[in-house]
């Protein structure tokens, strides 16, 4: 090979010393679809709590990582939350709409905070982590998140309530709509003695 065919290779260049041919690009170009909103989130939510991790006095280790790190990481987040959470001993306390401005501190709303654990705890196994490991699954957070869940809907007044499922009839007999059982048609499995 000529040194100048060579010089093109390492910086680059798709010039060929061949009259007139170019040479295939090195490293073909792979196009990458951009990640979903959710994706992008989960993403910069992880690396937001490995910085966490390393900004401790020690650092921690991901493998040494447990619940309770995950609940002061919650904590200190709290910090930056935009969602007013009244106290005890505010006038607005249980008031959903204030009439005016309190010095009450301002905290990450419930919701954010439980989708930010479902987006570290997929984020936790996607890279590499066991489920049983999983700090984010652990049953102290769950208790921490209904606290959390509870007290903000006592201080803003706001209660949460569980969405209901919608009952599939798609299985079995359904029920009837005035709430009276009828017996099983000729030809059911189920058989009654008298």
């Amino acid at each position: 090979m000529s040194s100048s065919t060579e010089n093109n290779i390492h910086d680059g260049s798709s010039r060929s010393s061949a009259a007139g041919h170019q040479a295939p690009p090195l490293h073909p170009q792979t196009t990458v679809a951009p990640l979903s909103r959710y994706e992008s989130q989960k993403r910069r939510d992880w690396n937001t709590f490995g910085q966490y991790l390393r900004n401790q006095k020690p650092p921690v280790l991901l493998a040494q990582c447990n619940s309770n790190h995950v609940l002061d990481f919650l904590r200190y987040l709290d910090q930056f939350g935009k969602t007013k959470v009244h106290l005890h001993g505010c006038v607005f306390f249980g008031q959903p709409d204030p009439p005016a401005p309190c010095t009450c501190p301002l905290r990450q709303a419930w919701g954010s905070l439980d989708a930010l654990i479902g987006r570290l705890r997929a984020a936790y196994e996607e890279n590499g982590g066991s489920p049983e490991t999983n700090p984010f699954g652990n049953g102290a957070i769950r208790v921490y998140l209904r606290e959390v869940r509870e007290c903000q809907a006592k201080a803003r007044g706001i209660p949460y309530k569980k969405k209901k499922k919608k009952r599939s009839q798609a299985r079995g007999n359904p029920q009837p709509l005035d709430g009276v059982p009828r017996l099983p048609q000729e030809g059911h499995l189920l058989t009654y003695r008298r």
